[in-house]
């Protein structure tokens, strides 16, 4: 198949839909504060950058956090549809080489993707 006629499954992965379903997977009886561990939290508007990135406030610490804070994909600038579908990728244990296909991003920047929840794993079995 000629790669023009790839289809770029990114843009099938709707960013809403990825949102809500960290925040019911993350957060099922409601969002938590990732610091104190409080549930007496507020939505605080959305991100800047990503607008379906739910900002919250904590009423017992004041403390700011979002729906990845503290989770492996916080602080990387691939959008979320693309972690998933890298994630998605990594369970049909293709190499970060074929990620980086599948995907249209750079072999580098798939391996710095990919060794965070590796990493991760390895310490939740280790444990």
């Amino acid at each position: 198949m000629p790669a023009s006629d790839l289809v770029n499954l990114s843009g099938l992965m709707d960013d809403a839909k990825c949102f809500a379903f960290v925040r019911q997977h993350r957060w099922p009886d409601g969002a938590r504060c990732p610091g104190c561990g409080g549930s007496s939290v507020i939505r605080d508007g959305c991100d800047d950058t990503q607008a379906h990135r739910q900002r919250y406030r904590c009423k017992a610490c004041a403390g700011r956090f979002d729906d990845l804070t503290g989770t492996v994909l916080a602080g990387h600038h691939q959008p979320l549809r693309v972690w998933v579908l890298c994630l998605h990728c990594m369970g049909l244990n293709l190499s970060n080489r074929q990620i980086a296909g599948e995907l249209g991003l750079a072999v580098s920047d798939v391996q710095a993707m990919t060794e965070q929840p590796r990493h991760g794993l390895v310490v939740k079995c280790q444990r």
